[in-house]
């Protein structure tokens, strides 16, 4: 039996107080097999992003629990949760975050330097199809090219989870299938799980499982039987 990489029980967020509260999470139960490539969808107040940032450790629940394997999130510290995110999460965010006055590699190798078990930087921009732009600075490269030193600078540490959130937003179709091809093969080349935050409903065509979600919580969860290559998805 698969094992799960995320469960949630009764997760709830809650943003202020009083009258002007926001209820980001309603009582989210979840739970995502390891190994699974998997998509979110919803309109933005949705709840999926706050998901993300709450099982990625990057925000903390008002409510419930959230556990990682065997290990409950939710309970950790702040220091606990700095070691989860440095040992087993990559992160890829719409914008790239990438450093202006460095190289692809150096970008890269700023991830290296610190993670525990990482691949060389030189491998993971050939994982993303760079290996060519290694030395070129951010200014020097496409939009969806920036996009994949960010993913190659995610992938570096040999994460067991891969967080997406808006990875193809600001790209044009074609860019937008490379990007999600190289996604792909980080599930499968590396069997990390990866969970994409996404408006794009035709992303989910690609995705193990799809997981909608509304007003703050999950509206249904389908599974994919028959998945489509990035290529084959229309944009």
């Amino acid at each position: 039996m698969t094992q799960n990489a995320f469960t949630t029980k009764n997760l709830t967020k809650v943003y202020g107080e009083g009258e002007t509260a926001v209820h980001a999470l309603r009582g989210v139960d979840l739970d995502i097999p390891a190994g699974e490539f998997v998509v979110l969808l919803g309109p933005s107040g949705s709840g999926k992003s706050t998901l993300l940032n709450i099982i990625g450790g990057l925000d903390r629940a008002t409510g419930g629990q959230a556990w990682f394997l065997d290990r409950e999130l939710t309970a950790m510290s702040d220091r606990q949760l700095t070691r989860y995110r440095r040992d087993h999460v990559g992160f890829v965010f719409q914008f790239y975050n990438l450093m202006p006055s460095l190289t692809a590699l150096e970008n890269v190798e700023l991830v290296t330097e610190v993670a525990e078990d990482p691949m060389t930087a030189e491998a993971a921009l050939a994982m993303v199809g760079l290996s060519n732009r290694a030395d070129h600075f951010p200014s020097e490269l496409s939009g969806g090219e920036q996009q994949r030193v960010a993913i190659a600078r995610a992938i570096a540490k040999n994460p067991t989870v891969l967080f997406c959130d808006e990875p193809t937003g600001a790209l044009d179709s074609e860019t937008g299938r490379t990007v999600l091809t190289a996604l792909r093969d980080v599930n499968e080349r590396l069997g990390a799980t990866v969970l994409i935050v996404t408006h794009a409903a035709a992303t989910a065509n690609m995705a193990d499982r799809v997981i909608h979600f509304a007003d703050g919580g999950i509206r249904d969860v389908l599974l994919n039987s028959t998945k489509l290559s990035p290529d084959e998805i229309e944009w």
